[in-house]
């Protein structure tokens, strides 16, 4: 039964401690407009987009006004682009600027699945896709991309990662005059989820249904603020608190996600219990680890309380909802979390620091801002190292890096809006070309064999 204590405590949750939902994203599957002509296909992607999202906005708007629940954002995955590319042929920019004609048209703020799953080997349509991903960001607003190049099952594509290097470059190259925005919107991953609704990473897998409602619920602030009601407790005391803590935030986003998809007559999917940042005081992960104990993230001891973090979170989510699913866990994009900011611009946060997070964390290596003359092959050597770590852990990590063009260390890169901002990190510029250049394939580890 829901008593008066539970319901001030999610309002006071809401008002005081940035409790939202971080996105209500739409799955649609696009195999169904596959034509070998590309102008029918983009058509057909056009029409089924308009047609099955046309609510989706409206709905959120509804759910936000009668629940009192912060909805952030309105997004859309679609099937990895590739695939249509690989039935059509053809110039690939052309879906992605039918991708954001149709987001305008619903009113998203973004549509995610401009993408491939390159993890064995490149199909048809895969390199063209790859190819022409720097133009498709720099010639639309909302289009969101990302590329799988390893996983444990199949190992690390080689030859994927060297090819990503230079397109995240490219892509910063052709955005330069705009804040060097495209590589925000490009994630390299290893071990991608096929029902992540968190952009930039979204897309919606060939096993999915043809459409589906996924949330992704968000609170940092109010994980924190419990824990700052516990002050001398301890570790085991910090691990139930944020448990607890995340049992209830979920239980928002089962409310939200069963709701919307009976309203848009669509099945729900799961709900992402990831704690997503923002660069707004009060919204930090980072601030979630310091309130622990340690004087600052990135301070010896901070990859052990994310693990707890990351652990607690899990635990806690998993009980509140029916389906969970995609990331689920703890984000730590550097721009888009303050307390990250302040540790990144101190020093006391390093790439080195972050690289060994993201062994205990949901994703990866994300929104960080490197000098603009870093070279693809470094960019590629960062590449391989986190799907490494992904491959060998069987877990999801990514690669979400920003060069900034014509800044060097210390400088700042501000993208505005939930990208937020941050300093030009320091690189290792000792060179892997060699390594990168080999190409080839790195095989899969010995616990990929499981059958």
């Amino acid at each position: 039964m829901i008593n008066t204590h539970d319901i001030l405590e999610t309002i006071n949750m809401i008002r005081q401690e940035n409790l939202d939902i971080r996105t209500i994203t739409m799955g649609i599957s696009l195999l169904s407009c596959a034509d070998s002509d590309i102008h029918n296909s983009c058509e057909k992607v056009y029409e089924k987009i308009c047609r099955r999202a046309s609510r989706l906005v409206e709905t959120g708007e509804q759910i936000e006004k009668e629940y009192g629940i912060p909805i952030i954002h309105k997004r859309i995955a679609v099937t990895p682009v590739s695939m249509l590319v690989a039935a059509s042929g053809g110039d690939p920019v052309l879906y992605a600027k039918t991708l954001e004609r149709a987001a305008r048209a619903v009113g998203v703020n973004f549509i995610g699945g401009y993408s491939a799953l390159v993890q064995k080997g490149f199909a048809a349509g895969d390199r063209a896709l790859i190819d022409s991903i720097p133009e498709a960001l720099a010639e639309t607003e909302h289009i969101c991309s990302s590329v799988n190049v390893g996983s444990t099952k199949a190992g690390i594509n080689m030859d994927a990662v060297a090819t990503m290097g230079q397109i995240v470059r490219r892509a910063a190259e052709a955005t330069a005059d705009n804040g060097c925005i495209g590589p925000a919107k490009l994630v390299v991953f290893c071990n991608a989820p096929e029902d992540n609704p968190f952009m930039a990473g979204a897309f919606h897998g060939a096993g999915e249904p043809d459409c589906v409602i996924n949330v992704g619920v968000s609170g940092p602030g109010v994980v924190r603020a419990a824990l700052q009601k516990i002050p001398h407790g301890n570790i085991t005391d910090v691990a139930d608190t944020v448990k607890k803590t995340a049992f209830k935030i979920t239980r928002v986003g089962q409310l939200v996600a069963k709701e919307a998809a009976k309203r848009l007559g669509v099945p729900f999917g799961i709900v992402d219990l990831s704690l997503a940042p923002t660069p707004a005081v009060g919204d930090s992960v980072a601030h979630i680890l310091e309130e622990m104990g340690l004087e600052q993230c990135g301070a010896h001891g901070t990859t052990a309380c994310l693990a707890l973090l990351n652990d607690a979170v899990k635990k806690g989510g998993v009980m509140a909802s029916s389906h969970v699913g995609g990331l689920s866990g703890a984000f730590i994009p550097v721009s888009e979390d303050a307390g990250m900011i302040a540790a990144a611009e101190s020093g006391t946060l390093t790439i080195e620091k972050l690289e060994a997070m993201t062994a205990v964390c949901s994703v990866g290596l994300d929104m960080i801002i490197i000098p603009g003359d870093t070279t693809a092959e470094v960019i590629s050597g960062i590449i391989a190292d986190e799907a490494a770590i992904g491959m060998v852990n069987s877990k999801t990590t990514a690669v979400r890096v920003i060069p900034a063009i014509g800044k060097e260390i210390g400088d700042t890169l501000n993208f505005g809006g939930l990208l937020g901002y941050g300093p030009v990190m320091r690189l290792n510029t000792a060179s892997p070309a060699d390594f990168i250049h080999r190409g080839g394939r790195i095989p899969a580890p010995i616990q990929s064999l499981k059958n």
